[in-house]
């Protein structure tokens, strides 16, 4: 099977400059693109799945998919704040690329952004017509998204990796964690690890997490994170994490 993140005839990374790897980038932000392919490719059918009418569904529904937008916001926030302006800074070849990321970013927030709306009032009323639009809403920030996610793990990471240190980017990350409530973490852990192959998944859990975080997850997260799939996709297996 061919790897996801595979660049495509025509597209060029960016000139990796010399010198040591600092950080491990490249593997961290593939983790978070994996859990971000699968929740923005069940997202329109996830709209879907809700019956005219049904307020119930439609409000458990899009209250899991303003969660995901949330996460990829801010996430995307982080990249343009604390990443971004430090690779063209320091690897002036890369400039191009940067500009072609924020670009997306830009494409995609607006997306995002223009939709919520909808989505709010489609929770409080279940209407077929915003249900349909939402959906159609989301598979316009897939097609973009996907883009996104496979070029700037092939273009841009391999340069970050040069050029940052895991102290950065660890900050970087704790920009996002604190603007998310624990609650929501342990179960977006739950959704990290199951998207991920077993190898980065123990990874993750045994060599990223701090021990509160782990204890957090086994003591509620893994059954909550359970609760949302089986929830959301009714009948399916619920996939492995740890």
């Amino acid at each position: 099977m061919t790897d996801f993140f595979t660049m495509h005839p025509g597209e060029t990374a960016a000139p990796v400059p010399p010198g040591p790897v600092l950080s491990s980038g490249s593997t961290g932000i593939r983790r978070v693109h994996r859990f971000l392919l699968w929740a923005y490719g069940e997202a329109p059918n996830l709209v879907r799945s809700a019956a005219p009418g049904d307020t119930s569904r439609a409000a458990y529904v899009g209250e899991v998919l303003g969660n995901f937008d949330k996460v990829l916001l801010i996430h995307q926030e982080g990249q343009d704040l604390l990443m971004y302006p430090q690779v063209a800074e320091r690897a002036p070849a890369s400039a191009p690329h940067v500009e072609q990321m924020l670009d997306h970013h830009k494409l995609i927030r607006e997306r995002v952004q223009g939709i919520e709306p909808v989505r709010k009032r489609w929770m409080q009323t279940g209407g077929a017509e915003d249900r349909d639009v939402l959906a159609k809403g989301y598979e316009d920030v897939r097609s973009v998204l996907e883009e996104h996610l496979r070029r700037e793990v092939t273009e841009v990471m391999p340069v970050v990796d040069r050029v940052m240190t895991e102290e950065e980017l660890k900050a970087m990350v704790q920009h996002g964690v604190m603007q998310h409530d624990k609650k929501f973490l342990v179960t977006y852990l739950g959704m990290i690890l199951a998207t991920n192959p077993p190898e980065d998944r123990r990874e993750i859990f045994f060599g990223e997490m701090p021990a509160p975080a782990r204890l957090g997850y086994r003591l509620i997260g893994r059954r909550m994170y359970r609760k949302q799939y089986s929830t959301l996709f009714p009948g399916r297996p619920i996939p492995e994490t740890l």
